[in-house]
């Protein structure tokens, strides 16, 4: 009886780990930016800021109008590509913060406005605040630096005919990143 039971052990022990050595060479996968238009491995995406004080215009943003005092004006364009329509670009907004271990938000309402007359849309968040966080015991553990976002987020269509013009306060950062679809389309029955 126990040379059944030890067999069985065995065969377990072989089991899984076949099965821990399958998954992970097996479900592996990778998250990569689109290549850029030139070829080469770069952000596709360029960004400016600009305060009240170094504030510029170009033909692209002279519509806009100039950031308020303790504002930023963030400025992404985008290079033309030739099926814009399998690009999406993700936004998030936030600050980086020296935060202990517990989980930390901030909080700040993003809002879409319009340019009068021109009907381009531009994106404000007036106030940036601490959030919520859990209250865990955070013992002899060192902060770290950490990118903290507000709980509105962005999805957006890839247009390069227009710039993406956000107003943020001081000290605030957006961080995007770039989606591709790279499959087709499939239909219901």
């Amino acid at each position: 009886m126990t040379t059944f039971t030890n067999t069985t052990k065995q065969l377990a022990r072989t089991l899984l780990t076949t099965s821990i050595m399958f998954a992970a060479f097996s479900f592996n996968a990778n998250a990569t930016s689109p290549m850029h238009p030139s070829g080469l491995n770069q952000n596709m995406l360029t960004s400016q800021s600009y305060t009240q004080e170094n504030y510029l215009t170009s033909d692209a943003t002279k519509m806009y109008p100039k950031p308020e005092d303790g504002q930023v004006q963030h400025i992404l364009t985008l290079p033309k590509l030739d099926n814009e329509d399998n690009y999406m670009v993700e936004i998030e907004i936030g600050q980086l913060r020296n935060v202990d271990c517990n989980k930390h938000g901030l909080m700040g309402k993003l809002t879409q406005k319009t340019v009068q007359g021109w009907g381009y849309n531009f994106y404000q968040v007036d106030e940036i605040k601490d959030g919520p966080s859990t209250m865990m015991a955070c013992f002899e553990k060192e902060k770290t630096e950490k990118f903290l976002t507000i709980s509105d987020k962005l999805t957006l269509k890839y247009d390069s005919r227009l710039p993406k013009v956000f107003y943020l306060p001081e000290g605030t950062q957006i961080r995007y990143r770039l989606w591709q679809a790279t499959s087709d389309f499939n239909y219901s029955k």
